[in-house]
Parts: C-alpha cells; sequence; structure tokens
C-alpha cells in the first residue's frame, strides 16, 4: 500500500488523541468553548481522516487527487485547531489569520473531495 495512506492514518490517529486531550482539558481544567470547539473539530476530523484513508487504499486507480485533498484537510484543521488551542490556553495566536487559514483550507479540502467524489461518480468507477 501507498506510504501516503498510512501517513494519513497516522495524522489522523495524532489527531484523535489530541482531540481526547483537548476535550480534557476543556473538561477539567480550562472549561473552554474555544478548546471544546478545536477538541470536536479534531475529534471528527480524525474519524474522517481514517474513512478517507481506507477509501485511498480501495481506490488505486484513482486516489491521487483524493489523497492531496485529504492531506489539505488535516492540514487545514491541524492549523485551526492549533490557533482555537493557543488562544485558550496560552491567549495567544499562533500567527496572525492562522485559524481562518486553517478553516478556510479545511473547507477548500471538503469541496476537493466532494468534487473528487463526483467526477468519480461521472466515470461511473466502481
Amino acid at each position: 500500500m501507498n506510504r501516503r495512506i498510512y501517513a494519513i492514518a497516522l495524522i489522523a490517529a495524532l489527531q484523535g488523541a489530541a482531540g481526547v486531550a483537548l476535550a480534557a482539558v476543556a473538561a477539567h481544567v480550562d472549561a473552554s468553548p474555544t478548546l471544546a470547539t478545536a477538541s470536536q473539530f479534531l475529534m471528527l476530523h480524525a474519524a474522517a481522516g481514517i474513512g478517507l484513508a481506507a477509501l485511498c487504499a480501495a481506490s488505486p486507480l484513482a486516489r491521487t487527487g483524493l489523497i492531496y485533498a485529504t492531506f489539505a484537510l488535516q492540514g487545514g484543521v491541524t492549523l485551526f485547531c492549533a490557533d482555537l488551542a493557543l488562544r485558550a490556553t496560552a491567549h495567544g495566536k499562533l500567527f496572525p489569520f492562522a485559524a481562518p487559514i486553517g478553516g478556510s483550507a479545511t473547507i477548500a479540502a471538503w469541496l476537493a473531495i466532494a468534487i473528487w467524489a463526483a467526477l468519480r461518480l461521472a466515470k461511473k468507477e466502481g
């Protein structure tokens, strides 16, 4: 199997772990809704990353675009959540416009995944 698929699964697993850790901090230490939002985003996208890795593994002839879109999704959500976590815990920002850039990348990646799926439907691939 392609090493990039394992990298997607690795990133997703790390996002899931970070999401659970942030949920614990939000529930027991900080009680920050911003931190809870970052936790939810990470856990949701961790599950999506595992699912997308499985889809990539099952679609060897048409997976390159999906792999790139998945990496963009993972990068965008990580950037968005890192900025939110820093705002909640360190009362600072990762860098100017990190959250909007990460959020926009996440939205664009979801749209790219939708386009990939629509193209696969149009080609009637199995």
